[in-house]
């Protein structure tokens, strides 16, 4: 008997960017929990921009934002990391080199020294953040929990893989959408996160579905036996899921979930 889903949300519920869900989904989730089946969204966004896209089952769903610096249930929000801003700086440097823009994530909204006014409305307007532009990273009186590096047209391979390599051995690096590269705490994913929510509220992985379609999706696929990849979703994530979804263009979680509800 599944109780708990949980779904990325862009590139698997939703067009990267996108600010809302399909509005049937807002239904679908508001019945899977009148028939006792939690709903988890979980992503590589802010904490500000999840809960926004869910705001209109806010009270029906948990949340886990920054691939997995941040949890929230039953109204509780919880914060797992702090970056270490001369790290960060030095992680920045490099992304601004490969023609980034660089964001750092904060509890309240995100810090950019972008001036890149088109990226600042993308963000702001897409994504829903608040955004604050900086001067000097070194400078902020603020914790920082991810810092995230853009290109609208797609991170190129080689970009993340030259990331990886020289932060590899202290933070984790993964494709977060293919305009964007994460970079977090090694000991954080949207995975443990999962885990820690099933823990606490006494649920098995036989009992858990998820939906992904990026890299930064796989530990969270790896807690769930009925474990999905969208259509459109990486090959490796492919080969890490035990079952297809049709795309995220297409619904297909939203498909799989009626199924279920018609159950």
């Amino acid at each position: 008997m599944i109780k708990l889903i949980a779904s990325d949300v862009d590139g698997t519920l939703v067009v990267d960017g996108a600010s809302s869900l399909h509005p049937e989904l807002y239904e679908v989730i508001h019945k899977l929990k009148q028939q006792g089946i939690a709903f988890v969204g979980a992503s590589g966004r802010p904490v500000g921009s999840i809960e926004h896209i869910f705001g209109p089952v806010k009270d029906d769903v948990y949340l886990i934002a920054g691939n997995g610096y941040y949890m929230n249930y039953e109204g509780k929000g919880k914060f797992f990391t702090d970056f270490d801003k001369k790290l960060a700086a030095e992680i920045a440097a490099d992304m601004y080199a490969a023609g980034m823009q660089v964001m750092f994530d904060a509890a309240d909204c995100v810090y950019t020294e972008s001036r890149d006014q088109a990226f600042i409305d993308w963000i702001e307007q897409g994504y829903r953040n608040k955004v604050v532009q900086i001067d000097h990273l070194l400078e902020l009186d603020d914790t920082i929990l991810k810092v995230a590096g853009c290109i609208m047209d797609g991170v190129p391979e080689e970009v993340a893989e030259s990331l990886k390599a020289k932060y590899g051995d202290r933070r984790k690096v993964t494709f977060a959408g293919h305009q964007w590269v994460d970079v977090i705490d090694p000991n954080l994913s949207k995975g443990t996160a999962l885990k820690a929510l099933q823990e606490e509220l006494g649920i098995l992985p036989e009992e858990t579905m998820v939906f992904g379609d990026q890299m930064n999706d796989v530990e969270m696929l790896e807690q769930a036996y009925y474990s999905f990849a969208v259509a459109n979703a990486r090959a490796e994530v492919k080969e890490t899921a035990r079952f297809m979804a049709d795309s995220n263009v297409n619904q297909g979680p939203m498909k799989i979930m009626k199924l279920l509800l018609e159950k």
